[in-house]
């Protein structure tokens, strides 16, 4: 677990790339969170007229600004060969590179940067459309470029062959974690010396047919405001019945406070710590008692040298699921006295962005420290009747500007696992 409180080197974040429903370009999606706007409307990739969910938070494909056009970044014939949840890896990738200055002509660099890009089910579009084929027995149709454009690692692989990147790679999947426990392994992997900056975050792509229908399945999904796409989403509302799903990437370039510094590199943020658990208990529902959600709020906390009166703002995971969105305000009930509750704001931007799932914890990552950055929190959007009594300020509707210094991320997943990240304003 990263702790910048146990002498091991200090971890900032430099760069900042993301591919959402609201768009690809970082300061115009940032805009349109704080403007309270949504990325939700009608399912458009497939025909959804015969599924109970009729709703996504789909990327906006196209060639206009702030959209997506897949043929300006790859050609048709590698685009057939590797799933969506790669490219958007790719792009968001090369934004946060850039974004980042860092000089990647120098081979020394590229010896010493790596790469790791959480997901939690990869490349679903391209496994089921070949998964058809051999059902069929039509099995000449299958891509021979199946696992290699589907494999969940592939997207930080691609990632570092199209730079030349060097350093340690690999990929997290704990399911809607994954991309905040890539950011924590990513922070860890640098505070040991084993790279001097990490291409971080997480990578989804799961609108279709399979994947809506999976979902579904295990009655996850939002299923009442098919005809009110916008008000679908709505962590810690009461008239709640599932999250939207999302899809998209977000990443963040981490980098040693050294090399931050010895280039002149902008430094949006620092990562305090990263604190982990797990439920242990269910393999979807959280502890009534909320002490993995706790445990790892806490840890995050201590491991950053903080109390939770040093905390400004918390970015739940916030799903708009009745279980979830419950248990963790339970869980921050647990963590903040009954003063601090009164004061720490607490908002889900997946009210905005549906959820990503596996990239879900990346690009609230990119939200939290673009809050610090800014001191505004985003809104709760669609928050009316909170499921629960509550003192804590869920920042219904509208943003709030607030001096905003420390920051908690929260992402939990299925399986019980919990991580929560805290990000800091930068001070030498």
């Amino acid at each position: 677990m990263y702790s910048r409180n146990v002498g091991l080197s200090r971890v900032v974040i430099t760069g900042l790339g993301v591919v959402c429903p609201l768009g690809v370009e970082v300061q115009d999606v940032w805009k349109h969170v704080i403007d309270g706007e949504t990325g939700v409307g009608p399912i458009t990739r497939f025909d959804a007229s015969d599924y109970q969910c009729k709703i996504a938070a789909e990327i906006p494909v196209g060639t206009g600004p702030n959209q997506l056009n897949p043929a300006d970044w790859l050609p048709k014939n590698r685009l057939n060969r590797i799933d969506d949840f790669i490219l958007y890896s790719l792009v968001a990738s090369k934004k946060a590179l850039h974004d980042s200055g860092v000089d990647l002509s120098d081979e020394d660099v590229k010896k010493k940067t790596g790469v790791v890009i959480g997901s939690g089910s990869g490349g679903v579009k391209l496994l089921s459309k070949n998964a058809f084929y051999a059902s069929l027995g039509e099995i000449r149709r299958i891509s021979p470029f199946l696992i290699t454009g589907s494999s969940i690692n592939m997207a930080a692989g691609e990632v570092a062959i199209n730079y030349g990147l060097l350093g340690p790679n690999f990929s997290t999947s704990t399911a809607c974690s994954s991309g905040s426990h890539a950011i924590a392994m990513a922070a860890q992997t640098i505070a040991l010396g084993q790279a001097d900056r990490m291409v971080a975050g997480g990578a989804e792509a799961g609108i279709c047919e399979f994947g809506i229908a999976s979902f579904l399945a295990c009655r996850a999904l939002a299923r009442k405001f098919n005809d009110r796409p916008k008000e679908a989403s709505r962590p810690f509302d009461l008239d709640h019945d599932g999250f939207v799903m999302g899809e998209g990437c977000a990443i963040v370039i981490l980098e040693s406070l050294d090399k931050a510094l010895e280039r002149g590199a902008n430094i949006y943020a620092e990562i305090l710590s990263c604190g982990m658990s797990c439920d242990a208990s269910h393999i979807t529902k959280p502890r009534s008692d909320y002490l993995g959600a706790t445990t790892a709020m806490r840890k995050a906390i201590e491991g950053a040298g903080l109390t939770s009166e040093d905390v400004d703002y918390v970015n739940a995971h916030g799903t708009s699921t009745p279980y979830g969105d419950e248990a963790e305000l339970g869980a921050l009930k647990n963590l903040f006295d009954d003063n601090k509750v009164n004061t720490v704001s607490v908002s889900s931007t997946k009210s905005s962005t549906g959820h990503l799932l596996g990239a879900s914890g990346a690009i609230e990552a990119v939200f939290s420290v673009l809050s610090i950055r800014d001191n505004i929190i985003p809104p709760t959007l669609n928050l009316h009747r909170p499921v629960v009594e509550t003192k804590f300020d869920l920042v219904a509707l509208e943003a709030k500007k607030r001096k905003t210094n420390i920051v908690l991320s929260n992402s939990f997943g299925f399986g019980g696992t919990n991580v929560t990240l805290a990000f800091g304003r930068y001070t030498t």
